[in-house]
């Protein structure tokens, strides 16, 4: 029987974190299996809990949303320690791209009788930040800016925080000159964003590289060219379905590594985390982690 250590992000949605654990922790003892429960004071902590559950041999779960989640995954990257993820943050975008449950019961299942599967990381190199691993994407451009809002909020939750920060961010925003560098080859762009997407999902269940896969070994590189502001929410919206793929503006390429420059100061974050700025390179590892999806 498997032994489970979950590593909880107490601020994940407010106390959602706990809330959805108990739950799944009963089914889970239930079933015979030993669970600690490790509460994180910071995403750095939750790195040592997760390091330090996994070189005893336990299945480590994310019990958040992707913050903890990339965090926690990114920690365990390369290594043979099994990754579980109990979705209860804001977005859980990665859980989705898992196609994860999100009922106690046929998760417990999962982790209980699944078999690991192995997916891709990103690796994230900058000058000015320490190297770190992520699972879902990284992104630099406007949508930095609104998440940085979103996770910032007071007043606003979940959606509704990034719908309004979404707002505020593309008001003021002015194009960035972005160079787009992919396994050598430079790309020159106008426009509000590149992403670099392991996972097809971001910001609140968006479809943003609908074609990503978890485990082809490649990134897929969304950029989103200059247009006028009343077309970009448009696209925005269209993002819940794929739409906007159709559109002239949207490009997608792909490679292994990727660099992202701009002509000044634009914000990039990554799994809903935002602390940084360009530049920024990103590599994918093929099949790194270990998670039971």
């Amino acid at each position: 029987m498997r032994q489970f250590t979950a590593v909880v992000n107490p601020t994940a949605g407010g106390s959602s974190g706990t809330a959805a654990l108990l739950p799944l922790a009963r089914l889970l003892r239930e079933a015979g299996a030993q669970l600690d429960t490790q509460y994180s004071r910071s995403l750095e902590h939750a790195q040592e809990l997760a390091r330090r559950a996994g070189e005893q041999g336990h299945v480590v779960l994310a019990v958040g949303g992707d913050g903890i989640a990339g965090c926690v995954g990114g920690a365990l990257s390369g290594t043979d320690t099994v990754f579980g993820l109990v979705p209860a943050g804001r977005g859980n975008d990665f859980a989705r791209a898992l196609g994860l449950p999100s009922d106690p019961a046929p998760l417990a299942e999962l982790l209980l009788h699944g078999e690991p599967r192995a997916v891709d990381t990103i690796e994230v190199e900058s000058a000015v930040h320490a190297r770190t691993t992520v699972l879902g994407s990284v992104y630099a451009g406007v949508d930095a800016v609104a998440n940085r809002y979103a996770n910032t909020s007071r007043l606003l939750r979940g959606a509704a925080s990034y719908y309004a920060g979404g707002l505020r961010a593309v008001v003021s925003w002015r194009p960035a000159a972005y160079r787009i560098t992919i396994d050598g080859v430079e790309h020159e762009r106008l426009g509000y964003t590149v992403v670099a997407a392991n996972s097809g999902f971001y910001g609140f269940g968006r479809k943003v590289a609908p074609d990503a896969r978890l485990d082809d070994g490649l990134l897929d590189v969304v950029v989103i060219q200059h247009a006028p502001k009343r077309l970009f929410f448009t696209m925005m919206n269209e993002l819940k379905t794929g739409a906007h793929l159709k559109r002239p503006q949207v490009e997608i390429l792909r490679g292994k590594e990727v660099r992202i420059e701009a002509d000044r100061e634009v914000p990039y974050g990554a799994d809903g985390e935002v602390d940084a700025t360009l530049p920024v390179t990103v590599r994918v590892q093929p099949g790194a982690l270990n998670v039971l999806a």
